[in-house]
């Protein structure tokens, strides 16, 4: 149990690869969401059969970033899980058996527990869900609560706290770093406060506001990024540049003050950023950060390499281990961002000509409410990610084929009347 993220993927994970072979993982997240899918279908297409399933699968396969996050070994895999879920259960339950009801609210209770980003976005589609009627929000509302009590008990055994997040004060006050704020703080409240940042009083300037000015960072690398991870961040050394251990877990309840003291002197300007930083994460969605070789690095390799020598071999013989991901790939992905951008619009159309029924309507609202609380629970308490986006942006492609379907069989039953 680590202290950055909850104790649920690993475990569920475990019974598919026995530290032996990582592929059973990535299937089983593809059969996933092919399974939300094809209920979506029931739900919202105008009903489900093999060749619509097939040509809904090959269609964001082909033209969106769904192979690529499904295929990431992370609790990325559940964002759109947990948003398909609460769609399906907010406005979709009267598609579904007793029994897929059930599995249904089951995955999104662990999906949701699965990343903290998603208690947020979950609490904003519950509200959605209002739309539908207070039993339609209770129907969201009950994985919400399963997944909270399910993080206070992990995390009230592994870490000793009952908390739903007993370190993540340390995410929120390196984004106030980079944004500046909490670097006034630290400048105007040091030595006094007696935080152990104080130390660095004066040095934070490389992982705030100005850092990445003059575009000298990586896109998908921020300062707060590097004031998290960093060996030699203030975060993870202390005054003498002495490592500090689990510097994020140490630090997390100065951080907290440090958050509080922040809010409290300058609201209007962590308001502001926080709206920059939620806007900035919504366009912020395309293929790339995850496919460099540095992105799982020497200690993924090490990590993959206590699967045994032979799953270690398939590793680094893979495209993304040998460098040349990014090139094979790049042919694929010009079409996304077009894509994304009439697909958005086409939902847009297709929800308010259907705003009459219940279920077009609750689709359409409910993804554009997942992508602005996932871009808030994302951008603005973590930081803007490419990867935060695409591992839910292409629900818009899907979504409009969803209702495209819905509206074309629609039209066939009453031509057929």
């Amino acid at each position: 149990m680590i202290w950055d993220k909850p104790w649920i993927y690993g475990p569920l994970i475990f019974p598919l690869h026995w530290h032996r072979l990582l592929w059973p993982v990535v299937i089983a997240q593809g059969l996933m969401l092919s399974h939300l899918l094809w209920l979506a279908l029931r739900a919202f297409g105008g009903g489900a059969s093999p060749g619509r399933h097939l040509l809904l699968l090959l269609v964001v396969a082909a033209l969106t970033a769904v192979p690529f996050s499904v295929s990431i070994v992370m609790p990325d895999v559940f964002t759109p899980a947990v948003l398909l879920g609460a769609l399906l259960l907010g406005f979709g339950r009267a598609a579904l058996s007793r029994g897929e009801a059930a599995w249904v609210a089951l995955l999104v209770a662990l999906g949701t527990a699965a990343h903290l980003s998603h208690l947020p976005m979950l609490g904003a589609l519950a509200v959605a869900s209002l739309l539908a009627g207070w039993r339609a929000a209770g129907r969201v509302a009950v994985p919400l609560a399963l997944a909270a009590a399910l993080l206070l008990v992990t995390n009230a055994v592994g870490h000793g706290r009952v908390s739903l997040s007993p370190h993540g004060a340390t995410f929120l006050m390196a984004r106030l770093v980079a944004n500046g704020p909490a670097i006034r703080t630290i400048e105007a409240r040091c030595p006094e406060a007696g935080w152990a940042l104080c130390a660095f009083k004066g040095r934070l300037e490389p992982y705030g506001p100005e850092a990445c000015r003059l575009q000298t960072c990586p896109r998908d690398l921020l300062p707060s990024d590097i004031l998290l991870w960093e060996p030699s961040s203030p975060i993870n050394t202390d005054e003498n540049g002495r490592p500090r251990a689990f510097g994020g877990r140490s630090l997390a309840p100065e951080a907290g003050a440090i958050i509080r003291e922040t809010v409290r002197r300058e609201p209007l300007a962590v308001a502001w950023d926080a709206v920059k930083d939620t806007l900035a994460q919504l366009v912020s969605n395309r293929v790339g950060d995850t496919l460099e070789r540095r992105h799982p690095g020497v200690g993924m390799a090490e990590l993959v390499g206590k699967f045994g020598p032979a799953e270690a071999a398939r590793f680094e013989a893979g495209a993304q281990w040998r460098g040349v991901l990014p090139g094979m790939v790049a042919p694929l992905l010009w079409v996304q961002g077009p894509l994304l951008v009439l697909s958005a619009l086409a939902l847009a159309v297709l929800g308010w000509r259907g705003r009459r029924d219940r279920a077009v309507l609750g689709l359409a609202l409910g993804i554009g409410v997942g992508l602005l609380a996932n871009a808030f629970a994302t951008g603005a308490l973590s930081g803007p990610h490419d990867r935060y986006g695409a591992r839910l942006a292409w629900l818009l492609v899907a979504g409009a084929i969803l209702l495209a379907m819905r509206a074309g069989a629609k039209a066939s039953r009453h031509e057929a009347g």
